[in-house]
């Protein structure tokens, strides 16, 4: 299986923010901007494994603008590591301003997937190569954070998180 690079799963969906989209302060509700995120990291993990893909997780979500009525909404959304089936999808919204055109960066999220077969059962995806630095720091991260999750989790000891440990122990 040939490794992919990160650019090869960017997905960039845009949109426009509708009255039936929004709450009664006319800002784009929370659960709409999930599900446009998901659809954008369902592509992503899709475009990276070549496979169907389930959603595992919403690890995080950071609500940092709110997204008024009437904004063009713009999620990138890119793999930043891939596991043995899994794949971690980091997210990036922009909303453009209405007058000059310059995109300000509102939320971020990071999404796990799962590519399965078509009984369901979790398949082996492509190695992800990191190119920019961006990209590079994403991906080392990514690892730190499925480890803190297992710990969570309690599906790994925390002794045994590596990853972890460096960032305290080092």
């Amino acid at each position: 299986m040939e490794p992919r690079t990160a650019f090869q799963s960017k997905t960039i969906m845009t949109d426009l923010v509708l009255p039936s989209e929004t709450n009664p302060i006319n800002n784009l509700f929370g659960g709409e901007l999930l599900a446009r995120m998901d659809r954008a990291a369902s592509i992503a993990a899709r475009r990276h494994s070549r496979r169907i893909v389930v959603t595992a997780s919403v690890n995080h979500v950071a609500f940092n603008r709110s997204i008024p009525l009437g904004s063009v909404v713009t999620i990138e959304a890119k793999v930043s590591r891939a596991f043995t089936s899994s794949m971690e999808v980091f997210l990036d919204v922009w909303i453009e301003d209405r007058e000059s055109g310059e995109c300000i960066k509102a939320n971020e999220a990071i999404y796990t997937f799962v590519a399965v077969d078509e009984t369901g059962r979790p398949v082996k995806v492509p190695e992800l190569v990191a190119e920019t630095k961006l990209e590079k720091e994403r991906y080392e991260a990514a690892l730190r954070r499925k480890q803190l999750s297992l710990v969570v989790a309690g599906k790994m000891k925390p002794g045994d998180a590596t990853e972890l440990k460096a960032l305290f122990f080092d």
